[in-house]
């Protein structure tokens, strides 16, 4: 619609200067044959819906009222299929009505003044045009376009003016609304063809599933003949007798019995053969524990009898004993504590010539237990065979060694090897010390031309 369906009001100086064709054209005007508003301008009552402009019933039927409030009641008042009508023709025939006045208007205003109800009471407080145009401008502001436009358009205060105001702009809403409509037609035809192809793929997926639902029943009736071929089979074979099968139980009993006995028996074997294997382990264990302490053993014999040869060659070599392999006893005093008296005579002269003091003491056999803590502390070396001293003496030996910080050494054997063995493994021990303290020590800054 390019222009509103009646003339916009004038002024009055402007109502004046038009000439009187105009005026005499004016009035043959079909709004302004038909009965005015102004009219009821000074009336306190609202206006009726009979009593608006003509052109004024389009947009408030269209405004204020739904297509499917309209679909239920215009049919009550007229010749319309409610099913088969379009909404131009529901839209049409209530317009009709409203023009027409009467049960058809009466009961449309009924439903609007329902529907609108708090619009009403809220424009009510209006007492003149101005306060009526700022409530439908709040409305404007707040898009709550319907209620107001009828609140407004059967308002007592609403004159012609107000009435073309709030028209001009619902028709200039009407073309906002129909540029967004287009955007939303856009939008409507891109998801149309989205859900066309969606369709399609649905069908696909359907058609597939169909075929496969048909491939699977063939393959189950399939299935089903071949169980119905395999039953008539199976009752067509004649019946097996009893007593063979009782026989072949019993066989088979005897067979499972058998099998039971030769079961146990392996199992019991294998149970003694296991019992074995533990202890032949053991006993391999123990041999090889053996075997290590014989060998350790052996490597010590070796070593004693080494060392017990040298003292010999040396002694052979040189008469002096102090070549003899005793050279780390000369000048100390060394405390022999238990062993045999043969031995320990003989090892007391080997010391005596290597220019030692050898003091011997039985462990308490003989002499004094009381002599030996006197006998330690003046001592270099003290040193004891542990399989010829009693647990008491070898005791109370550690502790006063320990009390004095005298060194003791064990010896394996009361033997002349043994003792002759640890005076050239601590000689040995004592000259590498030595070397190593050498050859650690810093050069001598001292300069034989310079000092």
């Amino acid at each position: 619609m390019q222009a509103p369906p009646f003339r916009l009001a004038r002024t009055a100086d402007a109502s004046r200067d038009e000439n009187s064709a105009a005026a005499r054209l004016r009035a043959a005007d079909a709004c302004c044959a038909a009965p005015s508003s102004a009219s009821f301008a000074g009336s306190k009552r609202r206006t009726r819906l009979a009593e608006l402009d003509p052109n004024l019933h389009c947009s408030v039927i269209g405004t204020c009222l739904t297509t499917h409030e309209l679909r239920k009641l215009v049919p009550k008042f007229a010749g319309l299929d409610r099913q088969h009508a379009t909404d131009l023709e529901i839209h049409h025939t209530a317009v009709e009505l409203a023009i027409a006045g009467g049960p058809g208007s009466k009961a449309l205003h009924k439903a609007l003044d329902e529907r609108y109800a708090g619009a009403i009471r809220r424009f009510d407080q209006a007492r003149d045009e101005d306060a009526v145009l700022a409530l439908w401008n709040e409305a404007l502001k707040n898009g709550d376009i319907p209620p107001a436009y009828w609140a407004l358009m059967t308002h007592p205060c609403a004159t012609m003016p107000v009435r073309q105001a709030a028209f001009g702009e619902l028709h200039m809403l009407s073309h906002l609304v129909g540029a967004a409509n287009r955007a939303d037609i856009r939008r409507l035809v891109a998801l149309e063809e989205e859900n066309a192809a969606l369709r399609d793929k649905l069908e696909r997926q359907q058609s597939r599933l169909h075929e496969i639902s048909t491939q699977r029943d063939a393959a189950l009736a399939q299935l089903g003949e071949q169980i119905v071929k395999l039953t008539a089979e199976a009752s067509r074979q004649p019946s097996l007798d009893t007593a063979s099968l009782a026989d072949e139980a019993r066989a088979l009993q005897a067979r499972l019995a058998e099998a039971d006995q030769r079961l146990a028996l392996h199992t019991s074997r294998r149970e003694a053969a296991e019992q074995r294997a533990l202890q032949e382990q053991a006993t391999a264990e123990a041999l090889r524990e053996s075997r290590d302490q014989a060998l350790a053993l052996l490597k010590v014999v070796q070593s004693e009898c080494q060392a017990l040869e040298r003292a010999t060659l040396d002694a052979l070599d040189q008469p002096d004993a102090r070549r003899a392999g005793l050279a780390g006893v000369a000048g100390k005093r060394v405390v022999y504590v238990g062993g045999r008296p043969g031995s320990n005579a003989a090892l007391k002269a080997l010391v005596t010539s290597a220019g030692g003091e050898l003091v011997l003491h039985d462990g308490g056999l003989e002499d004094r237990k009381g002599l030996l803590a006197a006998a330690l502390p003046g001592a270099d070396l003290v040193v004891f065979p542990v399989d010829c001293i009693d647990h008491d003496s070898m005791n109370t030996l550690k502790r006063v060694c320990e009390r004095h910080q005298v060194v003791y050494h064990p010896l394996r054997t009361a033997s002349v090897a043994s003792f002759i063995d640890l005076i050239a493994r601590l000689q040995t021990e004592r000259s590498a010390s030595q070397s190593a303290a050498v050859s650690a020590r810093p050069p001598s800054a001292f300069c034989l031309r310079h000092g």
